[in-house]
């Protein structure tokens, strides 16, 4: 019985794996396009560049001035940390001078981040 019951957990597990859509590239540089108000992925903007960003610590680009929230923030960008900084800049670092409200959907969120991932590379 035991042995049954975790089968059909396992089955249950991957069947929820398998329904969830996998992170668009493509769909994250349409995402990304909002962004270009303010970044671009090589060069700084009115917000930082984004190439390199993945590992980096939050206000560490040389030279580009970061509100002193941002810089004091002791977050290094990873898949997580930019999840939840991007679904609400201005909870995340208060204090940030990013004044964008946010990409408030998760998926797109993820096709976002595939895109950034793949793009700086």
């Amino acid at each position: 019985m035991r042995s049954m019951l975790a089968a059909l957990a396992v089955v249950a597990c991957s069947a929820l794996l398998l329904a969830a859509p996998a992170a668009s590239v493509v769909a994250g540089k349409v995402v990304y396009e909002r962004c270009l108000a303010c970044h671009a992925l090589a060069y700084d903007r009115t917000g930082p560049r984004h190439c390199g960003l993945f590992g980096r610590r939050a206000g560490s680009v040389p030279g580009f001035a970061y509100s002193d929230a941002m810089r004091r923030s002791a977050i290094v960008w990873d898949e997580k940390t930019l999840n939840l900084f991007l679904a609400d800049p201005l909870q995340t670092v208060p204090g940030t001078s990013m004044g964008y409200a946010g990409v408030k959907d998760k998926a797109e969120r993820a096709d976002l981040i595939a895109y950034l991932k793949q793009a700086c590379q």
